[in-house]
């Protein structure tokens, strides 16, 4: 049984490499860029004018306001991938994966800003008529309601890829690290694990089960307080250990535009930079639109300029804080296989001794808990657009027990299930902006010109 599990296990990882790989790299950072030149540089030239919009009223239909969608959509984001992401990128690509996670930040701020525009242009009723946004919408409102399959494509891969099942299993990950400890005398077993997967979802569900409100005021107070403890930690990290800080940002920058191995192998960070990048802000996925949809902010260019935030959010700071520490201590050179929050903690305990990895684990906590928040609403849409909103409560069931499941399998597995799944929901959402970019543009020009 174990060689069937392992066969299926390298089979579905060739896949996702694949996938993953040139064709998602093009599709997505490509696309970005294309959409970065076609907005006429809006990330660069009205990120202030965003920050300004946060402060503005709601005005139109929906659930939540403009704040409260971003707080939650980067709640989503600001995840393990911030942390163990990040790490699996160093190790696979090396420090220079960092420099294509920033370029894949700058493109997926344009992005963003698109889908957060169309997400509010383009609004559908679910069967009970509640109004509701996203990229079946999208689709399906905003260019065809023939593209309806292609909403469904959407949806059934949106189900699998916001499960949750990479911060479950990191989560799990770091408290084995400490609870294992021969002064406790525990073994890492199954058993074990699973212990801490039904432990964690009894928090997530009593926040699941209150809907969108509930998951939106967690988030507009938990997301600002766990990124400013983040960057204090990193900060006494920095301060600790200054003389390392000059050799990060050149390792970063060598490794980017290094020749050493050839074009290929140039290539091959800016891939994995990328493909990181793609699970940390989620730029052209679509779940952007799920969570912006609900605002209630009658402006979509104002609602797109509020969205376009979260990748600099995500993977320009947080991503940076986490590459920081671990490039200080290079451990990620000593370590096999894919072991993500595993290099982050050793290097917090490295530059911060006895105490770092425990310091750590506390950020761990409030950036796992937050994405399991938020991703739960994303499946639950979803559900509800494919088989009515009387049958989301099935998914959520659903959803709570792959937190347990999550807990016992390997990461190599999970990272190949979130990567594919992300990206063949970015094939119907990239389709959509592209293809109603045109028309983002032209509400552009006029907002702008007001």
């Amino acid at each position: 049984m174990d060689g069937i599990f392992e066969s299926l296990s390298q089979g579905l990882s060739t896949v996702t490499d694949f996938v993953c790989g040139y064709p998602l790299f093009i599709w997505l950072i490509g696309g970005g860029f294309f959409l970065f030149l076609y907005s006429g540089l809006v990330p660069l030239r009205y990120t202030r004018r965003a920050i300004r919009s946060l402060r503005t009223k709601q005005q139109g239909e929906g659930q939540i306001s403009s704040f409260q969608a971003l707080m939650s959509a980067i709640s989503s984001t600001v995840g393990m991938g911030n942390i163990a992401g990040v790490a699996i990128a160093i190790a696979m690509g090396g420090p220079g994966a960092i420099f294509w996670m920033w370029v894949s930040a700058l493109f997926g701020m344009a992005t963003k800003f698109f889908e957060g525009t169309l997400a509010i242009m383009y609004k559908g009723k679910d069967n009970k008529g509640n109004v509701q946004g996203g990229p079946m919408y999208v689709l399906t409102e905003g260019i065809s309601p023939k593209l309806k399959p292609l909403a469904k494509f959407f949806c059934i891969f949106a189900m699998i890829g916001c499960l949750c099942v990479m911060q479950a299993n990191q989560l799990t990950e770091s408290l084995i690290t400490v609870i294992t400890d021969p002064l406790l005398h525990l073994e890492n077993t199954w058993q074990l694990r699973a212990v801490i997967g039904i432990l964690m979802v009894i928090p997530v569900a009593v926040v699941m089960l209150g809907g969108i409100k509930r998951i939106s005021l967690i988030a507009t107070k938990i997301v600002p307080l766990m990124v400013s403890l983040y960057f204090i930690l990193v900060g006494i990290v920095i301060v600790m250990n200054l003389h390392l800080l000059p050799g990060v940002f050149a390792d970063i920058f060598n490794g980017a535009f290094n020749l050493d191995a050839g074009i290929g192998g140039l290539a091959g960070v800016a891939v994995v930079g990328a493909r990181r990048a793609m699970y940390v802000n989620e730029a052209g996925v679509g779940t952007a639109s799920l969570m912006h949809g609900a605002s209630k902010n009658a402006e979509p260019v104002r609602e797109g300029l509020v969205a376009m935030l979260g990748p600099a959010i995500d993977s320009g700071l947080v991503c940076t804080l986490t590459a920081i520490p671990i490039l200080m201590a290079r451990n990620y050179l000593d370590v096999e296989g894919i072991k993500g929050l595993y290099i982050a903690l050793g290097a917090f305990g490295t530059l911060i001794p006895h105490i770092g990895q425990y310091l750590l684990m506390v950020i761990v906590f409030f950036f796992a808990f937050s994405t399991m928040f938020s991703y739960s609403y994303y499946g639950t849409k979803c559900t509800g657009y494919l088989f009515g909103v009387e049958n989301s409560k099935y998914y959520e069931y659903f959803y709570l027990a792959m937190i347990v499941v999550s807990c016992i399998v390997t990461l190599d597995t999970v990272v190949a299930v979130m990567d594919l799944a992300f990206a063949l929901m970015s094939i119907p959402t990239m389709f959509a902006l592209l293809k109603l970019a045109p028309v983002v543009r032209r509400e552009a020009k006029k907002y702008f010109k007001k």
